[in-house]
C-alpha cells in the first residue's frame, strides 16, 4: 500500500509559473507565512496571529493583502494541520476579495516538521527557525511536490498503513526505488534541482550530487549537458547514465531540454535533416506532420539513414513533438478552492468534489474542503465487484463522491462513488 500510494502521490502535475504563498497554520505561536516565487525562491516571510488566542483577524489579513499585492501572490497553500480550518476560512474571505484572481488548496504537511527539523532543512535555511522553514516547504509542495516531498523520509510522508509493522529495511528499499523511479521518469532541471533531487538520478550520488549544486552555484547556470563532465567526480560513465535524465529549459541546443540522450543526437540531427526540420522548429514545436513523413518513407528506411533503432527512434520524436515536456503535465491538475465548507453545510445526498488522500485496505479516505476527510468504504467504490480499492482509485485523482452520511459529533463522513449509493439516514 505504501508503494501504491506514494508514487501518485510524487506524481502530482505541479503548479507551474506561480507565485505562492505558503500558510503554516498554529494557535499560541502564530501563523507562520512564506511567499516563494515562481522558482521557489524564498521572496518573503512573517508571522500574523489571527488564530487563537490573539485572534487578530483583521490585522492578519492586512499583512496577507500586502503580501498579495507586493509579490503578486496567485495561489495560498494552507497546511491542513493544527488551526487549519480556521485559517482557511479567514484565507476564503481573503480570496473572495480578488475575485477569483488568487485561489487556495489545503495540501497535506505530513512531513513538513521533519524536513524542517532535519539536516538538510537546516544547510538549506540556517537563518531561519524549524516553523518558518515548514511555511517554505508548504509552499513548494503545492508548486512541484515531487522536487518537495523527495527531501523527505517517505515513511514520514503520511501514506499507507501498518507502517510499524512492516520489515524496515525492506519498506525503506521499496520506497526509494519508487522514489528513483518517479525522478527520473519526470527528469530534473540542472539549473534548479536540489542535491536532494539530484541524488535520485541514475548514476549520481547524493556526493556527486552536491558537487554539482556547488559547481552551479560557483560558475553559474549549466548551458549545455557536456557541461557536467566539468563536475567535480562526475566522470564519463557516470554521464552517460545521468544525462537523459537532465534538463535544461533555455539551452543553446534544444535537445539539451528533451529526454534525448546525448548519445543519439547524432540521429536525431539526421532525423531533422532528412525531413528538413531545423532546431528553430523544435524549439517552436513545428513538427506536427513527422509521424507522417516517417510513414511515407518508411520507419526502416529513416531508422538506416540515422543509425537510430524503431523503439528509440519512436522515443526521440515524442520527445521532439513536446520539448521540455514534463509527464506530469497530462494528469489532471489539483483542485484549487475559492470558498470553504464546513462539516455543518454537508447533507446525506450532496454531490461534492474531492482529492484521494490515501488509499487503505478498506477504502479511501477523500479530502472534500472540511477539515475531516471523508470514507468511502470498498463497497461504496464501484457498482462492479473489485478486491481492493487501488484497482479503482490512487492518490491524486480528483472524483466526485456523493455523501450518504454525516456524523457531526464524532466527525465521520461516509461518501459514496456509486452511481445510485444508498443514502444512510
Amino acid at each position: 500500500m505504501f508503494e501504491v500510494n506514494l508514487r501518485p502521490l510524487l506524481m502530482q502535475p505541479p503548479m507551474r509559473d506561480k507565485v505562492t504563498l505558503g500558510w503554516d497554520p498554529a494557535y499560541r505561536t502564530g501563523c507562520k507565512l512564506a511567499v516563494v516565487d515562481e522558482t521557489g525562491k524564498v521572496l518573503d516571510k512573517t508571522v500574523i496571529y489571527p488564530t487563537q488566542p490573539q485572534n487578530k483577524v483583521e490585522e492578519g489579513k492586512a499583512v496577507v493583502r500586502k503580501l498579495i499585492s507586493k509579490w503578486g501572490v496567485e495561489i495560498i497553500s494552507i497546511g491542513n494541520g493544527t488551526a487549519s480550518k480556521e485559517s482557511e476560512i479567514i484565507v476564503s474571505e481573503l480570496v473572495s476579495e480578488y475575485g477569483g484572481k488568487v485561489s487556495y488548496m489545503v495540501v497535506s504537511e505530513a512531513g513538513a516538521s521533519v524536513y524542517s527539523a532535519s539536516k538538510l532543512g537546516a544547510e538549506e535555511f540556517p537563518d531561519y527557525d524549524v516553523s518558518e522553514r515548514s511555511a517554505v516547504s508548504i509552499a513548494r509542495r503545492l508548486q512541484d511536490p515531487l522536487a518537495e516531498l523527495i527531501k523527505i523520509d517517505p515513511k514520514s510522508i503520511g501514506v499507507g498503513q501498518y507502517q510499524h509493522d512492516m520489515p524496515e529495511n525492506r519498506l525503506d528499499s521499496v520506497l526509494k526505488g519508487v522514489m528513483e523511479d518517479c525522478v527520473n521518469k519526470v527528469g530534473a532541471d540542472l539549473n534548479t534541482a536540489s542535491a536532494s533531487l539530484l541524488s535520485y538520478i541514475s548514476g549520481l550520488n547524493s556526493g556527486i550530487a552536491k558537487n554539482i549544486v556547488a559547481y552551479r552555484e560557483e560558475h553559474g547556470k549549466f548551458k549545455s549537458r557536456r557541461e557536467l563532465l566539468k563536475v567535480s567526480k562526475l566522470g564519463e560513465k557516470a554521464f552517460t547514465q545521468c544525462a537523459g535524465f537532465m534538463r535544461i529549459p533555455g539551452a543553446k541546443n534544444i535537445l539539451d531540454n528533451t529526454g534525448v540522450h546525448p548519445e543519439s543526437y547524432e540521429g536525431t540531427e539526421k532525423l531533422l535533416q532528412l525531413f528538413g526540420y531545423t532546431a528553430e522548429d523544435v524549439r517552436l514545436q513545428k513538427l506536427g506532420d513527422i509521424n507522417d513523413k516517417i510513414k511515407a518513407l518508411g520507419v526502416k528506411k529513416v531508422c538506416e539513414f540515422t543509425g537510430l533503432g524503431e523503439m528509440t527512434l519512436a522515443d526521440i520524436v515524442n520527445e521532439l513533438l513536446k520539448p521540455g515536456r514534463d509527464v506530469r503535465d497530462s494528469l489532471p491538475k489539483p483542485m484549487l478552492r475559492t470558498d470553504v465548507m464546513d462539516l455543518e453545510d454537508l447533507v446525506p445526498g450532496m454531490k461534492i468534489k474531492g482529492t484521494v488522500r490515501n488509499v487503505i485496505d478498506f477504502g479511501a479516505f477523500i479530502d472534500i474542503g472540511v477539515h475531516q476527510d471523508g470514507l468511502v468504504h470498498i463497497s461504496e467504490i464501484s457498482d462492479n465487484y473489485i478486491r481492493h480499492p487501488s484497482e479503482v482509485l490512487k492518490v491524486g485523482d480528483v472524483v466526485e463522491a456523493t455523501v450518504i452520511s454525516v456524523d457531526v459529533r464524532k466527525k465521520r463522513i461516509g461518501l459514496s462513488l456509486k452511481k445510485q449509493p444508498k443514502i444512510k439516514k
